[in-house]
């Protein structure tokens, strides 16, 4: 079984970019733990104690062990020293075997900064002459998941067939009641999402899929991944 552990800038952009894929993950058996580097206030109907039950709740419908919400400030995220190096020692201390992280073109600041700090991080983490927690760690694979304000095509890396939990994915999203309102099925992020998953999904020939871009090559043991 893996060790995954799936970064995000705020409280719901994880579900939102790879959702489905969590989802899979844990029925699976895999170990899945969220950080996410702000708590994603102010906004305009949230504050800090919803978003926390909010995220809660979603975290306990993905069945992970361990949600990590940091304190650095939304909207003005930086990729900075200290936030490189909290997330190296947490790193350090999970030791996982994947590193999810946003997909690094982005219109939000925090998206982009999250990305570049999760690349930071997963090299301070190997790292023996520095002063941090834990046991030095090379994260083997990071892989990129889309949650983008842009409209951009891209390249995925590979796809992972979702169709078996869109629906529990738009329950994901319902969690997260003020941002996406008490019927989130009639939000326009979420009819972007079902029309996304639904497109990647069409490429592969299944229903819902969510994508995953990689910077390096990825191999595979013999044909029979391929299927």
């Amino acid at each position: 079984m893996l060790n995954i552990l799936a970064v995000g800038p705020h409280p719901d952009d994880v579900e939102l970019g790879m959702g489905g894929s969590i989802l899979k993950f844990t029925e699976e058996g895999h170990r899945v733990t969220i950080v996410d580097l702000t708590d994603g206030e102010p906004t305009p109907k949230g504050n800090p104690e919803t978003r926390k039950r909010e995220s809660i709740k979603s975290s306990r419908i993905l069945g992970i062990e361990e949600r990590i919400t940091l304190e650095y400030p939304n909207r003005y995220l930086q990729d900075e020293i200290e936030a490189r190096e909290e997330l190296a020692e947490i790193i350090r201390r999970i030791q996982p075997d994947v590193l999810f992280a946003p997909y690094w073109i982005d219109a939000h600041p925090d998206h982009i900064a999250t990305s570049k700090i999760c690349d930071a991080a997963r090299f301070y983490g190997r790292l023996e002459k520095i002063e941090l927690t834990g046991k030095p760690t090379y994260v083997k694979k990071v892989f990129y998941y889309l949650s983008s304000h842009l409209k951009k095509d891209i390249q995925p890396a590979f796809l992972i067939d979702i169709s078996r939990f869109i629906e529990m994915k738009i329950e994901l999203i319902g969690c997260y009641e003020s941002q996406f309102g008490s019927a989130p099925e009639d939000h326009q992020v979420v009819e972007g999402i079902l029309n996304s998953n639904r497109y990647w999904g069409g490429l592969i020939g299944v229903e819902f899929a969510e994508p995953f871009i990689s910077r390096e090559e990825i191999g595979i043991k013999d044909i029979e991944a391929l299927f």
